[in-house]
């Protein structure tokens, strides 16, 4: 029999604070929740690491709704929680590869995993009834919509009140000197003595030694104060000291820059205004201001470019296409782990391209892993149905499915008859129309479906011929560098005996892998009507990136990324692939698509790619940003690194002074002035830093957007992670202009 535990009743003021949080992070009623009810009371789980380690482990989610308290054996741990904001998914049933291994499928309706961002471990439960499993899964997804759904104020809010309940350490609704310093300090702000002093007398208006109830609210007015938007709001706001629609007309066109109404202005103040006084009379207050500045609208990158806009009925090799490189790793290049996991994270973060290194298996069903190591093996048939279930969820636009084939003539076979059976009519398996193309079909034609890159046995005008065939295992075919850069040094020459299966050979159209022989032979095509793929060397074997920028500016298409590796790199082609829906497709420019094109990225003569800008940046302040370090005392010296990537002549980089013990509210006011001439192929990254003057600073967040993606006038900046997931409440705020080149 189980043991079912029981927490103890709460006193009358931690009722009270649990009220508070709730419905600090909760709509109205949700408190009051079943699945919610549920799992604040917690339960046992039973949880699966493998075939033979399985323990029951308690689990319940924290009063201040978003931290998960589990039980754990190893008593010296102090980590014992982890945030429910890390969640990237909760997923019910059997679909990972542990519960689909380790456990029978009577349990599948009991069963449901909670996968986390990055690269953290994800948990693979069983509850103790399927009831139950439906209450686990209902609760967490109902808290992490929540959560999502937050204002920035409301984050900002609970956050502050969270940290506040932790340092009143008696729960007495009451916060002494002692305990507002060490708040201060976890919030991520290192005061003097004096100040602390002086801001604790400036609230306590009771002069009781602590501050409570409209004290405390005193304090939190101070400490949310933003000067900065104090004096932008008031240089506007000329209506009885409050922002009319026409007084927020003349800020978004003259400060904003945009092509804008009054109409537009008023949708603006229905949609965002939080007191309803105000908003009665049209009119928005400095709430009301500072939320539309924290909303898609108030951010830095076009909120048109968050669609698809770009023309999507150009052939294929008109665009760049957002691209992974030995797709099934998470981890390095010789021992690390492949997954299908690994397949669901790229194709979710957009990836277009997905490489499959397939070779051999027993009991005759091919895998997929990096041949010659030590990495783990998949198998290709659960490879294929994890890509299947989740290719189009990010993209509805075609993914391409890059075959390095290592396999035997028999196991080929099979593996065209899992990407038959699987994909179904999705996969490409003869050209679009009744006659041979004469161009690579548009991403809008080819929506949905699947193509595959490899080797073909003959050309594709055969299939409208009556020529038959070479014979399937007797064919000579030039080997491709690509994906086999883990056995280079076993190479004796430079082409070997493929022997390729018809069945495998059918079902590659559009993209026929050939050798890229040199420049000088491929002068007549090369990245103008032919799709090129680029990939990161053999001896990368950390999964480390190259600059992918140099390529773009060459106009290569596919250019392949360690997509499990955390890297400035991913992070430009995060930020180029950000724009155009997150389709995973960029359309390249015209002189990038022109085969008589004399752009040159070095040494840049005269052309329509030739559009000077000077691009002016006001550094102003930053907000709630991370600690770095899990010791309390460390405090952030934030650094903002602003830096154009782009042609040679585009790229260089500033920064600013740091600021001392201040990662909750630094202020530079720093401006900076930027030279584009090639403003098509520029990227922006913004990143912030912790400054260290004896070691290498460490990273807190980054934000990289198309330079043509960029809005005018004051905004806020999204602070993410270095795996690209976003930064909860942190941000930058700054002022951008853009100007023609004198």
């Amino acid at each position: 029999m189980q043991c079912v535990r029981r927490q103890p009743a709460r006193t009358k003021s931690q009722e009270s604070l649990y009220r508070a949080s709730l419905a600090l992070v909760l709509p109205t009623g949700l408190e009051d929740d079943g699945d919610l009810q549920f799992l604040m009371n917690g339960g046992d789980l039973l949880k699966v690491r493998s075939g033979s380690w399985k323990k029951t482990r308690y689990y319940k989610l924290q009063e201040d709704c978003k931290t998960m308290w589990h039980e754990s054996k190893k008593t010296l741990k102090s980590k014992q929680t982890f945030s429910v904001e890390d969640i990237d998914e909760v997923r019910t049933g059997r679909q990972t590869e542990s519960l689909r291994k380790y456990t029978e499928e009577s349990v599948e309706g009991r069963a449901f995993s909670i996968l986390f961002k990055g690269r953290q471990k994800g948990l693979d439960l069983i509850a103790r009834s399927e009831e139950e499993a439906k209450k686990w899964v209902g609760g967490l997804e109902k808290v992490i919509s929540n959560i999502k759904n937050l204002t920035p104020q409301k984050k900002t809010e609970h956050w502050i009140y969270s940290c506040l309940r932790k340092a009143d350490k008696n729960f007495d609704n009451k916060i002494s000197q002692k305990e507002l310093k060490s708040f201060l300090r976890d919030i991520n702000i290192e005061v003097s003595e004096d100040y602390a002093e002086m801001l604790f007398q400036k609230c306590d208006k009771s002069k009781c030694g602590f501050l409570e109830g409209k004290e405390i609210e005193h304090f939190y007015e101070i400490l949310t104060q933003r000067e900065e938007i104090d004096v932008i709001y008031e240089e506007y706001a000329k209506t009885d000291g409050l922002m009319s629609a026409a007084d927020l007309l003349n800020f978004l066109l003259h400060e904003q820059k945009e092509d804008v109404s009054q109409n537009d202005a008023l949708q603006l103040i229905e949609k965002y205004e939080l007191d309803e006084n105000a908003k009665a009379k049209q009119q928005m207050t400095k709430d009301g201001f500072l939320m539309y500045l924290h909303q898609p609208e108030g951010l830095i990158s076009n909120l048109a470019h968050e669609n698809v806009y770009q023309d999507m009925n150009q052939p294929l090799n008109h665009y760049f296409i957002s691209s992974s490189h030995n797709t099934y790793l998470l981890e390095d290049q010789l021992k690390g782990p492949s997954s299908t996991e690994a397949y669901i994270k790229a194709l979710l973060k957009g990836c277009r391209c997905v490489e499959l290194d397939c070779w051999d298996g027993s009991d005759g069903e091919p895998v997929i892993y990096h041949g010659y190591t030590l990495t783990s093996k998949v198998l290709f048939k659960d490879v294929i149905k994890a890509i299947q279930e989740n290719a189009f969820k990010t993209s509805e636009y075609p993914l391409i499915l890059s075959l390095e084939n290592h396999c035997s003539v028999e196991q080929q076979k099979i593996m065209a008859q899992h990407l038959i059976s699987i994909l179904g009519s999705a996969l490409i398996t003869k050209p679009l129309g009744d006659q041979m193309p004469t161009c690579l079909p548009s991403p809008e034609e080819l929506k949905g479906r699947f193509i595959v890159k490899g080797k073909r046995l003959d050309k594709l005008e055969d299939m409208f011929s009556e020529s038959k065939t070479a014979d399937e295992e007797s064919v000579t075919e030039e080997e491709d560098d690509e994906g086999d850069e883990e056995d280079q040094e076993k190479k004796s020459s430079k082409t070997k005996l493929l022997k390729l299966a018809k069945e495998l050979s059918d079902i590659v159209i559009y993209c026929k892998s050939v050798h890229f022989h040199g420049f000088e032979d491929s002068q007549d095509k090369h990245n103008t009507d032919k799709l090129s793929r680029i990939y990161p060397a053999g001896l990368r074997t950390d999964s480390s990136n190259y600059n992918p920028v140099p390529l773009w500016n060459a106009g290569c298409q596919i250019v392949a990324l360690n997509f499990q590796t955390a890297c400035p790199e991913m992070d430009l082609n995060r930020g180029l692939f950000l724009q155009n829906g997150q389709s995973g497709y960029n359309l390249k420019p015209s002189y990038l698509r022109d085969r008589d094109t004399k752009f040159d990225p070095i040494t840049l003569p005269d052309g329509p790619w030739l559009k000077n800008k000077t691009l002016h940046v006001m550094v102003i302040s930053a907000q709630q940003l991370p600690k770095v370090s899990e010791r309390k005392s460390s405090i952030v010296d934030p650094v903002v690194k602003v830096q154009v990537y782009g042609v040679p002549a585009d790229t260089t980089m500033v920064e600013t002074q740091y600021i001392e013990n201040n990662g909750f509210n630094p202020m530079w006011n720093e401006n900076f002035q930027f030279d584009v001439r090639v403003p098509d192929l520029a990227l922006v990254r913004f990143s912030i830093e912790d400054y260290d003057s004896s070691s290498n600073n460490e990273f807190i967040g980054q934000y990289t957007l198309p330079f043509n993606s960029l809005k005018k006038g004051y905004h806020h900046v999204p602070l993410l992670t270095k795996n690209g997931d976003h930064l909860s409440s942190a941000g930058l705020f700054v002022h951008i202009m853009v100007v023609d080149a004198e």
